[in-house]
């Protein structure tokens, strides 16, 4: 494997020299400092490469068709400490080669990145068996057919063969993943009990359709016929395949899911009720773990709680202002009920209503494209697109999330929204999702972040969650600089998913540091925001099992609005949003720290 290749490369010390000879360098002006740096860059695109090579999974994500198109990534406990001792061999190795003062600004933060983002997962590793192996938000059994269905190309016999392949091949990660259930449940880490019963319900229904029940086509087999039929596969072939892929199916497929079925109903008898990870072995440093994994800041659970209970006393002060605006009589708590039933709010629970949503998401994005030159000097060269999610995993995955676009221009980037339910898709809130999960939000930052030619392959696909949902929820505002929160009542809905991160804050600490039950977590929701009743219980339980995850929002759109303001003071009238928006974006993925010192440099830049 290139991974063991590069290792005896780096042991020898032949992947330290740079091939100054090649094109690639030809243009660099070969001062001591360039050809450093050209060291640097060779390593750490010899290392992306490495993981590339370990991942027949990411290989797919990148659009790489490769010698694994057909297998899966080792997801084994064993794998993961082989990752960890591997990234303390890099980093020893980096540390050992490079002189970070002889670099260059942009190689020393691309030193600097490397250097954290090792350490991170280092410090992450000692934490492996306190993560939950499945819950009822990430639907992990349920991944590998996402990839298949919406990544997993087929252009020829070959291609359809290596998604039979991996349909068979999900006995065995099934298998692993029951393993690390168990081994999880010795440990004492178990999802909560009302995990369950989605999980449960979900592990079912990949058991239901053509082949494996009578009716329509399973999804499965749906997706491959509809790749047969744009595929340069004879007929004669295409039906050799489809009674392969029903092998597969009918076989190892369904052992696997079978299993993961039955482990599923072995477990959920024994699961106590939900409490933070206080209550999981060494859960205080673990939450420690997650709230520097995810905001990428010294903070204790202690200081973000109370960061998170001053913004939501802030947001209430706006939004008592749109109240009046509006001329409503009562108090915040009767405006929330208000907005919660408003009709005007909300779609039809139909497929008229769920094809009303799609359009009008797509209209917002238009609206956004039309204008965006004067707020960013580029834009990504990748297409996006709003899709509803499929319906069979509309139970395992969140609200709205955003797939990034294939490196190869292959496939666009996709604004995802789960409409199973239009009951609890509230118009006014919606319309700020569709600006932070597609435009101006997730697509122009990670698309972008992809396209960037002058960086290290690693830092662009390496990112942490404040600045990236950090970005997105600063978006949201942003589209209402931009002019498109007009109307109060979508002005409301804008804090109202503000609001929603805020009390974030507050919810995450409150249950994983300062022990809240399920239902007084649920009861700050409700007297806090007018969120609906269904997505509160979603939310919270999405906490539980996600900790730390969801404090990376607003830590990280709290340090964009500092930092942009402290560029328009410096600045002046010689600010240019545009520049500031460059600054933010322009150097793929960082940590907040690495953030606020790219914004420092350009506003000493362009001070001069």
């Amino acid at each position: 494997m290139f991974k063991v290749t590069l290792t005896a490369a780096l042991l020898a010390g032949a992947a330290l020299m740079p091939v100054v000879g090649t094109p690639a360098h030809a243009a660099i002006q070969q001062t001591p400092q360039a050809i450093e740096d050209i060291r640097l860059n060779d390593f750490l695109e010899l290392y992306f490469q490495s993981e590339v090579d370990e991942s027949p999974t990411f290989q797919t994500r990148l659009g790489i068709k490769g010698d694994r198109y057909g297998e899966w990534t080792d997801t084994s406990d064993a794998a993961a400490k082989r990752d960890v001792r591997e990234a303390k061999f890099y980093l020893s190795h980096l540390k050992k080669s490079f002189d970070r003062a002889k670099l260059s600004d942009q190689a020393k933060l691309s030193y600097d990145y490397f250097v954290y983002a090792m350490e991170q997962q280092i410090d992450n590793a000692r934490f492996r068996r306190q993560n939950y192996v499945v819950n009822q938000f990430r639907g992990q059994f349920a991944q590998p057919l996402t990839l298949l269905q919406n990544n997993h190309r087929i252009a020829d016999i070959s291609d359809a063969r290596a998604f039979i392949s991996r349909v068979a091949g999900l006995e065995g990660q099934m298998a692993d993943m029951i393993l690390r259930m168990r081994d999880r449940f010795a440990f004492g880490v178990v999802a909560p009990d009302f995990a369950f019963p989605p999980m449960i319900e979900t592990a079912e229904g990949l058991l239901k359709g053509a082949p494996l029940t009578a009716g329509d086509d399973h999804p499965l087999m749906a997706n491959f016929k509809d790749k047969l039929k744009t595929a340069e596969i004879a007929a004669a072939d295409q039906a050799v395949l489809i009674a392969e892929l029903t092998a597969a199916m009918t076989g190892p497929f369904k052992r696997g899911y079978d299993a993961i079925v039955a482990e599923l109903k072995a477990q959920a008898p024994q699961v106590t009720d939900a409490k933070g990870v206080w209550a999981l072995p060494d859960g205080a440093a673990f939450y420690q773990n997650r709230i520097k994994n995810y905001t990428t800041l010294d903070l204790t659970a202690d200081d973000i709680h109370q960061i998170g209970l001053d913004d939501v006393a802030r947001i209430h002060g706006e939004m008592r202002a749109i109240m009046a605006e509006v001329g409503f009589q009562g108090s915040l708590q009767a405006f929330f009920q208000f907005i919660r039933t408003d009709p005007n709010n909300f779609y039809d629970n139909s497929d008229a209503g769920r094809a009303a949503f799609l359009a009008d998401a797509r209209q917002q994005t238009e609206e956004i494209f039309a204008v965006a030159d004067q707020y960013f000097h580029t834009l990504p060269k990748a297409d996006l697109e709003v899709r509803r999610v499929e319906p069979w995993r509309e139970d395992t995955v969140g609200i709205a999330f955003y797939n990034r676009p294939s490196q190869d221009g292959s496939r666009p980037g996709i604004y995802y929204a789960n409409l199973a339910d239009m009951t609890g898709v509230q118009k006014y809130v919606f319309r700020a999702i569709t600006y932070h999960e597609g435009v101006p939000g997730h697509h122009f930052q990670i698309a972008k972040a992809q396209e960037l030619s002058d960086l290290p392959t690693f830092r662009k696909f390496t990112s942490y969650s404040a600045f990236t949902e950090g970005w997105a929820l600063y978006s949201e505002q942003l589209a209402g600089e931009m002019g498109f929160f007009k109307d109060p009542y979508y002005n409301f809905g804008r804090l109202q998913d503000e609001i929603w991160r805020s009390v974030r804050l507050v919810v995450d600490t409150g249950i994983h540091h300062k022990r809240w039950t399920r239902q007084q977590a649920i009861d700050y929701f409700t007297e806090n925001t007018p969120i609906s009743p269904q997505d509160i219980v979603t939310e919270v339980e999405r906490y539980f099992v996600l900790p730390g995850q969801a404090l990376s929002y607003k830590m990280g759109m709290i340090k964009i609005l500092e930092l942009r303001a402290k560029a328009q003071a410096a600045l002046g009238d010689a600010y240019d949003i545009r520049d500031f928006h460059s600054a933010v974006l322009d150097q793929g993925f960082l940590t907040l720290g690495m953030l606020e010192d790219q914004v420092n440099a350009y506003i000493e830049a362009k001070k001069e």
